[in-house]
């Protein structure tokens, strides 16, 4: 590992292995691009994030861009070369507000726009709020939107294929405003279908079912139609929550709990409850 510029911390080099785009032309595209560290020294459990250092110039004269990815896969097999890590990638673009002209995304593009056999530096593994219980008879009620999905993914792998004696109760809550917005759960990629056929596992698709519905609104009306398995699972004691993606997955969901409970006061004292006892945990980005 090598030392980063202005003391962000330890870096390593990744080679890009593969990147695959998994959302059809026409829709935003998102791509799967797995990693590999050959530095022993390199290890990350599940939930972590990484960081993916561009070199510059950059705007302002900053001579690197930092931006952080989940990683969307479990730890390798012991015996495996290397380390592997996946992201799920966005291509991103912003408009400038003054201007209203339309700027790439650093990171995102410079990722997207990276081959096979392309040189990375990143930092981390960072802590992450997701922690995946030691308890195997714990339920898990994971709740996301866009490439939000991607620790959920490394936490299936990690108790249906790695450990494989998983016990509790697992859901998976996913918005998409279409069925090709729900990444490793559409046409192109269904990683997800794998574990269908656990007796314990669960995914409710939640789509949009009119023009312009958000992937958040199309989450919250597939939460309100599975309502009582989520608030059933949720006041269970032995169940911890996971919500990531977009700030206003939190809004929305509070919002469909509340009601179902019928006050908002209420619905705080359960979520209150739950994160004072650790089983509460959000990853939200703008």
């Amino acid at each position: 590992m090598t030392e980063a510029p202005a003391n962000i911390g330890p870096t390593t080099q990744a080679v890009i292995k593969d990147s695959q785009r998994i959302t059809p032309d026409n829709t935003a595209e998102v791509r799967h691009i797995k990693l590999q560290v050959l530095d022993p020294a390199f290890q990350f459990v599940e939930g972590q994030s990484i960081g993916v250092l561009v070199p510059g110039p950059h705007p302002f004269g900053n001579p690197y861009h930092l931006r952080r990815y989940s990683i969307a896969n479990a730890r390798n097999l012991p015996g495996s070369d290397g380390v592997d890590i996946d992201l799920l990638v966005r291509r991103c673009f912003y408009v400038d507000e003054i201007s209203g002209e339309r700027y790439p995304g650093i990171a995102s593009n410079y990722l997207c726009d990276a081959g096979p056999g392309a040189e990375l530096t990143i930092s981390g593994p960072y802590h992450s709020p997701f922690k995946l219980p030691q308890d195997n008879t714990a339920n898990l009620l994971m709740i996301g939107t866009g490439t939000g999905i991607a620790p959920f993914r490394a936490f299936a792998q990690l108790i249906y294929e790695r450990r494989g004696d998983w016990q509790g109760q697992v859901r998976l809550y996913y918005g998409g405003r279409s069925g090709l917005d729900l990444m490793y759960a559409n046409d192109e990629t269904s990683d997800l279908a794998n574990y269908y056929d656990e007796k314990t596992f669960k995914a409710f698709k939640a789509l949009g079912t009119r023009p312009l519905m958000t992937s958040s609104e199309a989450l919250a009306q597939g939460i309100n139609q599975n309502a009582e398995d989520a608030l059933s699972l949720i006041q269970a004691p032995n169940t911890h929550v996971f919500l990531s993606g977009l700030e206003k997955i939190a809004r929305v969901f509070d919002k469909v709990m509340a009601e179902k409970l019928g006050s908002d006061d209420d619905w705080s004292a359960l979520k209150r409850r739950m994160i004072d006892q650790g089983r509460w945990s959000e990853l939200i980005y703008e």
